[in-house]
């Protein structure tokens, strides 16, 4: 299956009943494993949990470490970036250069990096000490 139409058929079991605004993710992982995540809204915002973040979860719950590869779709008239948490979690997991791609439901499509995606980005190796 490929990561598009993961992201989409997860996508549909999003938990969105305030904003309306279903997003699904997909991410294959180094060793190939396909792990899935919806977001999951909460009254009490914002308490709820994005696509992005719950798929990675599940690959850590797998037992899987590295992304491969991440997609994400919305029904959106353009595609939509994970927020900046997100987009901090994805590096946390993933080398500079992994593809993220963004759908939107009526297929439009938007391929992008890591790197690309979080300039920037704040490392472990910010956290060492010489």
């Amino acid at each position: 299956m490929s990561l598009k139409d993961a992201a989409t058929a997860v996508r549909e079991r999003a938990y969105a009943p305030y904003s309306r605004f279903k997003v699904g993710a997909a991410l294959r992982s180094t060793a190939g494993n396909l792990h899935l995540g919806c977001n999951v809204e909460n009254v009490a915002y914002p308490e709820g949990t994005c696509a992005e973040a719950g798929a990675i979860a599940a690959m850590i719950a797998a037992g899987d470490t590295r992304i491969a590869e991440i997609a994400v779709i919305a029904d959106s008239p353009e595609p939509v970036p994970p927020c900046g948490g997100c987009r901090q979690k994805i590096a946390e997991f993933a080398d500079p250069d992994v593809r993220v791609t963004l759908y939107t439901t009526d297929g439009k499509e938007f391929v992008t990096t890591v790197r690309d995606m979080l300039p920037g980005v704040f490392t472990a190796a910010h956290m060492d000490r010489a």
